[in-house]
Parts: structure tokens; sequence; C-alpha cells
């Protein structure tokens, strides 16, 4: 909230300079727990004078017309001017803003910005109006130049603006004043205020580094908890506690998530044996005992929470040893996944049913992943999880272990909700990629059943992701799927809304793929052949095109194609028929044109070949053999000649050439 708010007071208040004619070099926001700072540097002392010419109605307008002009202008009857145009003598009005003092400007825009800033919560106290994220003690206001620094004159509901601020509450009390923004940065650092977030955050970061090494340990690093922790403070001083040896068998997840989700603690962890041991936790302050009795009431503290995590785990743990969850399990019959799709525990059901049938795609065991799925969701109904919901997944790893589940089940409980986004990782193991695939199979079919699907930029089910984790899967696995059929058989969809349905993964696969730097017309051209719901093959055929047309060959043949699609088109529907009865090599009288025909035939089975291997890479190359005879075939043939005979083979060659193509992908889509 403080980081936001710094560049909002910067945008605001350099935008409003700006507008009122105040340009300015350059300038920086900083913020700390208790302050909000902007320094603007190159200010102008004054805005300029603004000249502007305003054209009004002619001399002999009527008057009411003339009257309203001037109301505009500001300005009286003799103060206008008459001028010569086409259509007679028009008046114009001249109007001069003289330039206005930089300090009634800032003073101006400051107290517009305070008063409508966009607090995401905010509070009023006291007699006055203003409302403040907290009560606003006192304003430090002032515009420096060589002659010294002046206090812009500002009162904001008897908060008036001065040339004095107050370092550390407690470490240095008391009112200094300020000359310029090097001093009030240098003497806030003399009263211990660090302003610079990112100073504090660096500063935070290597002294917790220095004192986990000193003890052959490791802090564990969590950039989110840094830069939140900075933002906590303006004294940083770190220091180090121990966990109590009774919580050291704990989950070094639960121990690292409870202490940053309770106290904001880092997690220092034995790099031998992965288990965390120690925290660090960060004051505002020095204290006389070096700090002693702080970590003394932090590790009081940090006992209680922990005690609550070892309770939990300790009863999680019981559940799934002795019932290997089924009490979970059964508990989430109760738990409504969308109103219009049932429970928990039908959506498991369904889940693991599609995994089994999908399992041989991904070549997983279909058992493993039906049990897989059945149990992956358990860790919804366990303490920990309700207690902390970012750990799901992972504590059910944690209890499919220890209920005596195979290794590749107990992966799977955690595995599954991955990817969730992007930069994530793609499960790995066969049946963890089988569950995940199913998981977001089953919503996705689900939500377009009930018809909830993606509008615009909303999407509250997350769906968009989900499609493209499908994608990710797949694509990475290798795994041949037809979607089209897996939509029709999951929730019962209909042919048309499967199609819709597989019409946002083809947009998903577009965004994907053009991240990767592959064109949109290559995708397009990709897409419009059969079998497009197969993304492991439509993919490959789409990589080896963009390959391909990124060649001169690749480009030419393109060129090609189309010239003999444009004349091919041109002539068919001229003559009202089409040109599919297969050239005859007899009627051929130019050397280029026999050349084609061979070149033609000599290619036929090797494309054959390769697109029954769904090899695209050898098709595209073969295709590109054709450049050369179809360019030479182009500028030595004259293909509508007056003999009809010779006309009508060479348009049935055109024809041949058309199709071959296009055995591979619709070049028509490729843009010139």
């Amino acid at each position: 909230m403080q980081a936001r708010a710094a560049e909002e007071l910067k945008k605001r208040m350099t935008d409003g300079l700006v507008e009122a004619g105040l340009t300015y070099a350059g300038a920086s926001a900083f913020h700390t727990p208790r302050r909000l700072t902007l320094t603007v540097h190159g200010l102008l002392a004054e805005s300029p004078m603004v000249r502007e010419e305003r054209k009004g109605p002619r001399v002999d307008a009527p008057e009411k017309a003339i009257e309203g002009f001037l109301r505009g202008a500001g300005l009286s009857r003799d103060q206008l001017e008459e001028r010569d145009e086409k259509k007679g003598r028009v008046f114009y009005a001249v109007i001069e803003k003289p330039g206005r003092p930089a300090a009634g400007i800032v003073a101006e825009e400051l107290e517009k910005i305070i008063r409508t800033f966009p607090w995401p919560k905010s509070m009023r106290w006291g007699a006055g109006s203003l409302r403040w994220v907290r009560p606003l003690h006192s304003i430090l206001c002032i515009l420096c130049d060589e002659g010294g620094a002046s206090v812009v004159p500002l009162d904001i509901d008897g908060i008036t603006a001065g040339d004095s601020t107050e370092g550390h509450r407690f470490m240095a009390p008391g009112r200094f004043a300020v000359r310029d923004f090097e001093h009030y940065q240098t003497e806030l650092k003399r009263r211990f205020v660090v302003l610079d977030a990112g100073e504090r955050a660096d500063a935070i970061w290597q002294e917790a580094s220095n004192q986990a090494f000193a003890s052959g340990l490791e802090l564990v690093e969590d950039r989110g908890l840094l830069a939140e922790v900075a933002g906590l403070v303006e004294w940083p001083v770190v220091l180090m506690g121990e966990i109590g040896a009774e919580f050291l068998e704990l989950p070094p997840e639960v121990l690292q998530t409870s202490m940053k989700e309770h106290q904001k603690f880092f997690s220092v962890k034995n790099p031998k044996t992965g288990r965390i041991e120690r925290f660090v936790t960060v004051a505002n302050r020095e204290t006389r005992d070096n700090g002693a009795t702080i970590l003394a009431g932090n590790q009081k503290v940090l006992s209680a929470r922990l005690s609550d995590a070892k309770f939990f785990w300790e009863n999680d743990l019981r559940v799934a040893q002795k019932e290997k969850m089924q009490p979970w399990r059964d508990q989430l019959a109760n738990v409504t996944f969308h109103a219009k799709l049932g429970s928990q525990a039908e959506r498991i059901e369904r889940i693991a049913a599609l995994a089994a049938e999908i399992a041989p795609a991904l070549g997983a065991d279909a058992d493993l992943a039906a049990e897989a799925a059945r149990i992956a969701k358990a860790d919804l109904s366990s303490e920990m999880v309700y207690e902390f919901p970012e750990l799901q997944g992972l504590m059910g790893r944690y209890y499919a272990e220890a209920a005596g589940f195979a290794p590749e089940v107990a992966a799977a409980c955690e595995e599954h909700y991955s990817p969730l986004g992007p930069t994530d990782d793609v499960p790995s193991a066969k049946v963890s990629a089988t569950v995940a695939l199913a998981d977001k199979l089953d919503t996705l079919t689900g939500f377009w059943a009930i018809d909830e699907k993606p509008t615009g930029s909303k999407d509250p089910f997350a769906l968009r992701r989900a499609a493209l984790g499908v994608i990710r899967i797949l694509l990475e696995h290798k795994s041949v799927l037809p979607l089209q059929a897996t939509f029709v058989k999951c929730h019962g969809l209909s042919e048309d809304v499967a199609a819709d349905l597989l019409s946002f993964f083809h947009d998903r696969l577009k965004v994907h793929l053009r991240d990767e730097g592959v064109r949109h017309d290559v995708i397009d051209a990709c897409l419009a052949m059969p079998g497009n719901d197969d993304l492991v093959s439509m993919v490959a055929r789409a990589r080896a095109l963009s390959e391909v047309l990124g060649t001169e060959d690749g480009a030419n043949l393109v060129q090609g194609f189309k010239r003999a699609n444009n004349i091919l088109t041109k002539e068919e529907e001229k003559d009202g028929v089409a040109y599919e009865f297969g050239a005859d090599p007899k009627f051929a009288e130019a050397e280029e044109e026999v050349a084609l025909f061979n070149a033609l035939e000599a290619a036929k089975p090797k494309l054959d070949a390769a697109n029954k291997a769904e090899d695209f890479a050898s098709a595209m190359a073969t295709l590109a053999t054709l450049r050369a005879p179809i360019d030479a075939f182009f500028e030595a043939v004259q293909v509508n000649t007056d003999n009809e005979v010779v006309r009508r083979n060479r348009l049935n060659l055109l024809s041949t050439i058309r199709s071959t193509v296009l055995q591979v992908a619709d070049l028509t889509r490729i843009e010139a």
C-alpha cells in the first residue's frame, strides 16, 4: 500500500504541475511506515505566460451572439479586435494569462491531491473533513533555489505546511529544520530513518544472510516478505532467534508458512538437513540489551503459534495413518464446488473417471491415476489446510505418504494443481500430469456446460489459466488427446458447445505460441487443417511452417502458391467449372512445365509419408523443394494460352499445386 501510494503521489503531483505549465527535470518518490516523500528537481520558478486567440462571430452578428462570446472570453467589447476575412469583418479575442509562481501552483495541486488521495481504506478524525489512511501529523513542503528554502503556503484542516520534520519516533524524537532534499535525507539517516525502501530491504537481506551464515545456516529467500518487512520499519534491526526443539520436526513448509503469515518472520534452514531451525525478525529500533527483550517476546508468541500448528499436524497425521484420509473425503460431500456443478465429492469422482480414461494418452497407469484423483483433494478438509489454505496439495502429499499410498499417488496430491501460471512448472510425473489434466478439463467443461464462460477481462473461475495449463501439459508430455471427443464425454457437452470450447483453447494456444514468436497467420494456417483438436500435432505443424517461412525458399513458395491459387480461382469462377481432374504430362509443351510435373510427382510420396508420420518438418522441407520449379514455370509458361486443351491442362496443373500444398497447411491464410 505504501509503495503504491508513493507512486500515486508522484504521478498525480507531476501530472498536475505539467498541466499547470510547470515543467521539471525529474522526480522521485519514497515511503516509510510514517512518511510519504516526493522530491521534484529542475522545477520552473513560475509557469509561462499563455497567449490565446479565439475567433468570434462576425461584427454584424446578432447582439446576443456577441455577448455570449464576450462572457466565454471574459473580456469587454472594447477589448476585442476586428479583422478582415473572406466572409467579412470578424471579432477576435486575444487572451493573455500571466504566469503564476511555482509556490501557488504547488500548494493548489498538493491540497487537491491530499483531499482526494485514493487510499484503499481511510479514516476521518478530529473536527476536520480530511480523510487519510491514519491521522496526518505534519506536512513538510519547501521550494529550494540558490537563495535557500522557502515554505509553500498551505493549510489543510489546521495542518500548516512548514520546513521541519521528525526523525525516528523513539530513537530521535523532536523536530529539525530542512534546507533541501539532500539535507533532508542525510539528517533523517542521522536520526535513524532510512528513507529508501530498497536500501532498507538490501540492509535487511544482507544482515540476515550474514547472521545465518555465521551460524552455519541459510536464509530462506522470500522477496515478497522482504518487501513487506522493509515497508514496516524505518530503522531495520535484524535479530535471529531459535525455534523450540519440540517444533523442529514439523514440516519445513508448515514452519515457514506459520512464521511468515502470523509473525512476518524469515525462515533459516539447515542446508544439510533442510530443516527450519531458526527465524529472523526485524525490529524497528535498537535497544540497550541488543534486542534480547524483543527476541524473548517474539519467541514466546511464536511458541504459541507453533503449538497450534503442531496440534493440527498431529491430529491430521492420526486421520491419515489410521483412516487413510477417508473422513476428510467423506466431508467433501458436504462442500459445494458450484451450485450447478454439485459437491466437491461429486467432482472428484468425475475427475477420477476422466483420469483413468486419459491416462494411456500420457503413459500413466490408469488405476494409479484414478486412485490419486480420489485422494488429491482430501487435504482440503484437514485442520492444517483450513488454517493455511496456501498449503493445500503440499499437505496432501505428506498425509498420503503417511497413509501408505504409492509415491506416485502422494506426488500427485501436491502437483495436480500445477501449472498455476505461465511460469509455473508442468508436472513431470505421468500420474501427476494425468490428474492435473483431468482436474482442469473437468473445470473447463463444467463451466462451459452451465454457460459460465469468461467475458472480456472477467474470468472469476480462472478458466483461461486452466486452458493454458491443459495446453502446456499436453505439449510438454507430447500427449495425443483428441480434445473435441474428450469434451463431449465430459459433462455431456453437445457438439456445438464442445466446438465453442475448442475455439477457446485455440485462442489460448495462439497467445501461447505468439510468446514463442510464432506468427498469428501461421497458427491460423495450421488451425484450418483437419485434426486441429490434437494440439501436439497442430503445434508441431505450426513450428515447422514457421521455420520454413523464415527461409527464402519458404517465403517464395508462398508467393508461388498464392499466384497459382489466384489464377485458378479466377478462371474457375469465370468458366464455372472446378479444375480438379488431374493434369496430364503428355500435354506439357515447355521444358519448365515438364520439370514441374516431375517435381510434383516426386514430392507426392514423400509428402504422403511425412504427413502419415506427422513429420511436419520433413513435409515442409519437401514443399520447399517445389519453390524453384514453380517459379520457373510461371516465368516461362503462359497459363491462359489460346490452345484450350493446353490451357485446361495447365489449370489442372495449378490445381495439383494447390492440393499438394494444402495437404500440409492452408497457405491462403498466410499474409503477404
